[in-house]
């Protein structure tokens, strides 16, 4: 287990190699001058050109990449040219919230998906099966954002349970923290919970229609000790899976969300930091979520060994 682990660890190197090569070039070749964006409509080109060599953006493409790789190698992300702080440090203090909320969301959707999935794989072809499939259908249809102005008009505005927006961080208090990601966890998760209900579904149906799940029952075993003790475990591997990609969604995909509920997570300083052109932070944000959903994935292939010794073996 360790030296397949210590494989993946390095497989992960020209992963990440890529990903930064892609989004700096791609930031580079994007139309827009952070110059010229910080000095405003009535600056002076002579001016503009001033503050490009002042922040190095005069200096060829393929050198400044140079000069990035280089700092990234070292644990050095750039500085925000906007924020004027490490990029780093901005990314340390926005990806709290970022966390906070997806860990909630990623809690919602698995306490949701997993009994409806494993309800509907138990009923297949009953009313309780459509009706749950076609929730899911819906959860997968409508889109997050306006899912949360809905949750945001019900139970913020006209119930008032809960902050309309905003966000308070653990700090003060636990139970404060959960009120202000509440609606947003509801908004984000039930997409996921969608995807994960189904993907459910069809991993039972697979399993209890197996031979071994027959003799389990004819054996005089207990239904509920069959489908969770013989079939969900059997079932598991692509269900975890899912949850792993979902996780890993939620991470790198909650900026409207943060948007709508003006939490200052990661979505929100990615989303700013392009309205400014500011590379750096763009980079940075990019490569780190690239490296959370890389590190997220070797997760879920190490817990494969757990679920299944088989597989453990072969490794």
């Amino acid at each position: 287990m360790l030296a397949y682990t210590g494989k993946r660890l390095v497989s992960l190197v020209p992963i990440l190699i890529v990903v930064a090569v892609v989004v700096f070039f791609v930031m580079h070749l994007t139309p827009g001058d952070p110059a010229a964006v910080m000095l405003g409509t009535e600056a002076s080109q002579a001016d503009i050109a001033q503050l490009r060599h002042q922040l190095g953006l005069d200096e060829p493409v393929l050198a400044q990449f140079v000069d990035w790789l280089g700092g990234v190698a070292r644990g050095d992300l750039g500085t925000s040219i906007f924020m004027k702080m490490p990029v780093s440090q901005a990314i340390a203090e926005h990806v709290g919230p970022t966390l906070s909320l997806s860990i909630l969301a990623q809690l919602v959707a698995a306490v949701l998906a997993l009994p409806l999935g494993i309800l509907a794989a138990k009923k297949r072809g009953t009313a309780t099966d459509q009706m749950v499939m076609g929730v899911s259908l819906l959860g997968i249809s409508l889109p997050s954002f306006l899912l949360g102005l809905f949750l945001m008009l019900v139970f913020a505005v006209e119930l008032r349970w809960f902050p309309v927006s905003g966000y308070k961080p653990l700090a003060d208090g636990f139970l404060e923290h959960l009120r202000y990601l509440v609606l947003p966890a509801l908004a984000l998760g039930s997409m996921q919970a969608a995807l994960i209900a189904r993907m459910t579904r069809a991993s039972m149906l697979e399993v209890l229609n197996q031979g071994y799940i027959e003799i389990a029952r004819a054996k005089g075993l207990r239904e509920i000790s069959v489908v969770f003790k013989h079939a969900l475990r059997n079932a598991f591997i692509p269900i975890v899976t899912v949850v792993g990609q979902s996780f890993a969604l939620l991470i790198g995909g909650a900026t409207v969300t943060e948007t709508v509920f003006n939490i200052p997570g990661l979505g929100q300083l990615i989303v700013n930091a392009v309205e400014r052109r500011d590379y750096e932070v763009i980079q940075g944000v990019v490569l780190v979520i690239a490296a959370l959903y890389v590190v997220l994935n070797l997760i879920v292939d190490l817990l494969y060994g757990l679920i299944d010794p088989r597989i453990r073996h072969k490794r």
